[in-house]
Formats: C-alpha cells, sequence, structure tokens
C-alpha cells in the first residue's frame, strides 16, 4: 500500500438516498422546461419537467442504478425517473465525489443476477483511499489526459459520421445512374443503339427516355421488384443467446436476436426492420434463418440483382415511410406501392452493385480502423484510471510536491474526521427528532 494511503469501503465514504420522493409524476416532458429528469443508463436525461417539489439538489451526487450497477456524476439539480437507482451522497464534506466516482468506474462487478447491487456488493467494496490533497492532484492529472483522449475520440467519431455521409453519398449517385454512367456510354460505344441484354439473351424492355430518367432506368412499384413478408411469430423464451443451443440465427425488427431451433428461409435476403426504435434499417442475410414478426423478409422478383435491390432500400431510408411516435412501425401494404426509378437491365444492377461495393470496401477498412482506435483509447482510460486508483500515476516528484501542501495530512486521519463528522450530523439529527417529538407532546 502506497504511504499515506487507508483501505477503506465505499459506504465508509458515502450515505444513499432512495429515489422515491424524487420520482417524476409526469412524462410529458418538454424542452422548455427546466428541471432534467435523470436515469443512470446511457440516456441520462429523459427530458425535462415543468415540475417544483420533490428536486434532489444536494450536490455534487452520483446515481447508480441498482441492477445495471450504471452510474452518473451530477452536479445540477434534477428529479429522476423510476426507484431503481441509489442516490449517493457524501457522509462529509471532505468526501471527494467526483474522486469517488472515477474510483467506482475501475471497480465494476459482474451484473447478470437481479438483485439490487449497492447494499449487496458496492457498498462494500475495499477500495485505497489517498490523502485529499493527492486525491485532488490525480483528479486534475487524469482530466487533463482525458482532455486529450476526448478530443481524440471526438475527432474519430466525427470521421465516422463523415463516412456515414460518404456511404449515403454514393448509393445516392447509383441510384441517379452517375456510377454506371460511363459503363452505359461504353455499352453503347462497343455495341451501337442495342438495348441492354438481359441474361437470357431477350431485349430488355425500356421505357422513354422522359422525366431525365438514365437510358435503361425506369419508374416501378416496389412491387414490381420484389415480394415482401412479415416474419412469423416466434416466443421469447424459444430464442437462445448462443448459437450451439439455436443452429439458426433470428432475426427481428432490431438485427439479430438469437438463434432458434427451426429454420424458414435459406439464400441471401434483405430484411427490414419493422418495430421500434430501429424500424427501417436494412440488413442483409445470407444462409439459413429464421425471423419474427418484426421483421419483413425482402424476395426478389424475376430478372433483379438481389443486392442491388438491397442497396436501393437501404438508399431510399424506408424508415420515413413508418407510421406512429412512440412505437414507429411499417406496413408492407404501404411499402409495396411506393414508386422508385429503377435500372431495367440486369447488367447495369450489377454493375451498380460492383460500383458501390468497390467504393464501399475502402469505408469498411477505414471503419474498422477507426472502431479499433476509439476502443484502444476508451481502454486507455480505464488503464489511466487503474494505475491512478493504485497510486501508479502520479510521480514521484507530483507525490512530493502534494506532501508540501499546508493541508496535507495521511488518509488514516481524513477518515478518521470523515467519520466523526458523520457521528456529529447524525447526532443533531438525533436531537432535532427529540426536540420535534417534544413539541408534539406539549401540543397535546
Amino acid at each position: 500500500m502506497k504511504e499515506d494511503w487507508i483501505e477503506c469501503t465505499f459506504e465508509d465514504l458515502l450515505d444513499y438516498e432512495q429515489p422515491t420522493k424524487y420520482i417524476v409524476r409526469s412524462t410529458k416532458y418538454s424542452d422548455d422546461f427546466k428541471t432534467p429528469v435523470l436515469t443512470a443508463g446511457k440516456s441520462f436525461i429523459k427530458g425535462y419537467t415543468n415540475e417544483t417539489d420533490g428536486i434532489f439538489d444536494i450536490l455534487p451526487t452520483i446515481i447508480f442504478d441498482d441492477f445495471t450497477t450504471a452510474t452518473q456524476f451530477v452536479d445540477f439539480p434534477f428529479k429522476v425517473k423510476s426507484s431503481a437507482m441509489k442516490i449517493l451522497v457524501p457522509k462529509s464534506k471532505l468526501v471527494n465525489m467526483k474522486y469517488l466516482f472515477n474510483c467506482i468506474q475501475v471497480n465494476q462487478v459482474r451484473n447478470d443476477t437481479h438483485k439490487r447491487y449497492w447494499i449487496s456488493v458496492y457498498a462494500k467494496k475495499k477500495i485505497l483511499l489517498p490523502p485529499l490533497v493527492i486525491q485532488n492532484a490525480i483528479l486534475s492529472k487524469t482530466e487533463e489526459i482525458f482532455s486529450d483522449l476526448d478530443n481524440g475520440i471526438a475527432n474519430f467519431k466525427k470521421a465516422q459520421e463523415q463516412l456515414k455521409t460518404y456511404r449515403q453519398a454514393v448509393l445516392k449517385k447509383a441510384f441517379e445512374g452517375e456510377l454506371t454512367k460511363e459503363w452505359r456510354e461504353k455499352i453503347v460505344k462497343t455495341d451501337g443503339n442495342r438495348t441492354p441484354v438481359k441474361t437470357d439473351g431477350r431485349p430488355s424492355q425500356l421505357p422513354t427516355n422522359s422525366d431525365n430518367l438514365p437510358k435503361g432506368w425506369k419508374w416501378v412499384k416496389i412491387s414490381d421488384v420484389c415480394d415482401m413478408k412479415a416474419g412469423y411469430f416466434i416466443k421469447a423464451d424459444e430464442i437462445n443467446s448462443e448459437f450451439e443451443n439455436g443452429l439458426f440465427p433470428c432475426y427481428g425488427g432490431n438485427g439479430l436476436r438469437g438463434y432458434v431451433k427451426s429454420t424458414t428461409h435459406e439464400g441471401l435476403f434483405p430484411i427490414i426492420g419493422r418495430q421500434g426504435a430501429l424500424c427501417g434499417n436494412v440488413h442483409l442475410v445470407n444462409g439459413k434463418f429464421h425471423a419474427t414478426e418484426h421483421a419483413v423478409v425482402v424476395t426478389a422478383k424475376k430478372e433483379i440483382n438481389i443486392k442491388c435491390l438491397y442497396y436501393k432500400l437501404t438508399e431510399m431510408k424506408i424508415n420515413q415511410y413508418a407510421t406512429g411516435t412512440a412505437q414507429p412501425g411499417l406496413s408492407v401494404n404501404k411499402i409495396l406501392p411506393i414508386e422508385i426509378i429503377y435500372p431495367s437491365s440486369l447488367e447495369e444492377q450489377t454493375q451498380i452493385v460492383q460500383e458501390i461495393e468497390s467504393r464501399l470496401s475502402v469505408c469498411d477498412k477505414m471503419e474498422q480502423s477507426l472502431n479499433k482506435s476509439i476502443e484502444k483509447a476508451e481502454a486507455l482510460r480505464q488503464s489511466i484510471l487503474k494505475k491512478a486508483f493504485e497510486g501508479r500515476l502520479l510521480s514521484e516528484a507530483e507525490v512530493n510536491a502534494c506532501k508540501q501542501a499546508a493541508d496535507y495530512e495521511p488518509a488514516g486521519e481524513l477518515l478518521k474526521k470523515i467519520k466523526a463528522e458523520k457521528l456529529k450530523s447524525q447526532g443533531l439529527s438525533s436531537q432535532k427528532k427529540k426536540k420535534t417529538s417534544v413539541k408534539k407532546k406539549s401540543k397535546k
């Protein structure tokens, strides 16, 4: 153990409040309201309320999801969404809440059982507590490092967004006929003014070149190029999380759901999410699989390249045709009549796929590299925190500088003061209760 550090538990430093009296009554949120409604999960701010009572304002604090162990550091007044959390408060003004918040991040536990974790696990977890001056020095150094790290991650994520924009631009150009413009001109030069030929050798039925459509393209309904069918109902308990137990992948509205024992489809199929937050997302599935009722399975008609169709469905942002706000949904009967422009020639459809994939393959490699960079940055963050709370982040010179501070004292002395201050506050609280009780009796 480092000199002047001491071993203690989270409950030596933190109390908790139940969130019951701070739970929001109405979920009719508005950005025009002032008070945020919080959850400890990734969404954090669920919305804003105009309720003025039951606002938590003992700050700063840490909100702790009692079932998932997710945490958030909060330094502004708030209300909460549910009772499935603990609001962690310091036992003394000498407790550094930001330091303990970071300490919690590197003291993760398994949370795969359904129980309340703060009292049963986290509160009793042992940690090493440094002197307060060193806590502040560690915080200062980690925040400086994290500032540079966050800038790097922000740049990586910006590049990811630019790749998404580029992907969409590639698909847009493809289905405006731009990517195959030279290919069409080459066909005309080498073979006169012939119409594109289908694979069976018969001439395609081409439209007139109206509405400035590329030659060989025409307006069609989605029902002209494919069939769509919602998947099959399957009970949630029939879906396994492991491939060995289920054999066949099962797709739903949000993509892969798990694995099942039976299969309903085999081959290459676009799958469209039909309900939920990812309604309209298009996935390309290859092999044997099962699809739930929350997925639409797309089957190409004759002379339609299935991959070209997949890219077209992706490009047209099919989620814009969903109905409903709280639970958006797509109806097959509403999708099929939608009109699109589409190349008549199977040859050109195949060429479009080649043009798209030659460009997107570069995107895929760049995205893999960006994902790895972000993962490394996040791992580095955890590594830095781990070093910090083991006393290995500050140099010897930095520690010696801390020891020269006028208010420097060993962590053992700090812990004694925290406990003494807690006992004092409990005594004052007990006296207040007695006085209140005496007043009530005298009134009688």
